[in-house]
């Protein structure tokens, strides 16, 4: 996908069926998957609900901190993610419990920080497509604000055919471009999940001509490289407009930042 007039971000934005169905674990494999064919790349959270102490009593996100951890470009969390709330509920409720509001400007001014300093950013939304962030205005206004390719993931499990169509279907008619989508794994012993996921494929080609960019197995431990390793670089490639002057560090001879 090429720049898109207006905002100049190059990348994607990762939404999800649900809550709780692995957006952040396949954006860290997309950021090393980036990272993998030497593109500087970042991750972006604009808004992280539920936040918790360290051994330092710092308060920290873990979305946020895997971001970080997957990206080819060193970030500081307050970079990655604008708006970090304490309450692990939904976005508005827990800014309103803060007495705060989520800043729409600042969100997207926060992405195209991020954008400046990597060659491509990846965006991580939060929670579903339509999740609240303020009065009148939702997530998918904000990819609508940010014109990034959408990359969706949908949680294998019960429920997960219509669940992966009907938001595919709110992605199309809100005007956005839905790139791919990534079936990921979140019950190990899901009955009939070849049967699903082959439901899947074929009518999400069907009916969006939507391809299919990767299955996750379910992984006891889900690195970004392993997460990476269950992706389709072919397609990805498309969806990142990767050509063969992309990687410009990589191809100076550099490693990127988290292998160095």
């Amino acid at each position: 996908m090429q720049d898109v007039a207006g905002t100049g971000l190059r990348g994607c934005f990762v939404t999800g069926t649900d809550t709780e169905v692995g957006k952040t674990r396949v954006s860290s494999g997309l950021l090393r998957w980036l990272a993998r064919q030497g593109v500087r790349a970042g991750g972006y959270k604009p808004v992280a609900a539920g936040m918790e102490q360290d051994a330092q009593g710092r308060w920290f996100n873990e979305d946020v901190r895997v971001l970080q951890q997957a990206g080819s470009v060193a970030l500081e969390e307050s970079q990655i993610c604008t708006a970090q709330l304490r309450l692990a509920c939904a976005p508005h409720i827990a800014a309103e419990r803060e007495g705060r509001s989520i800043d729409r400007a600042g969100l997207i001014a926060g992405a195209h920080r991020v954008a400046a300093m990597t060659e491509r950013v990846v965006v991580e939304g939060a929670g579903g497509l339509c999740v609240p962030l303020g009065e009148g205005w939702d997530s998918a206004d904000l990819m609508a604000d940010l014109q990034l390719p959408v990359v969706l993931v949908v949680g294998m499990r019960l429920g997960c055919i219509s669940h992966a169509l009907l938001t595919a279907e709110a992605i199309r008619a809100r005007g956005l471009e839905l790139a791919g989508w990534v079936a990921n794994t979140v019950q190990p012993a899901m009955p009939f999940f070849d049967e699903n996921l082959h439901t899947l494929r074929l009518e999400m080609q069907r009916r969006f001509q939507t391809p299919c960019l990767g299955v996750v197995p379910h992984l006891e431990s889900p690195t970004a490289d392993a997460i990476a390793d269950s992706l389709d670089s072919a397609l990805l490639r498309h969806v990142f407009a990767l050509n063969q002057e992309s990687g410009s560090a990589m191809a100076a001879g550099l490693a990127p930042e988290w292998n160095r």
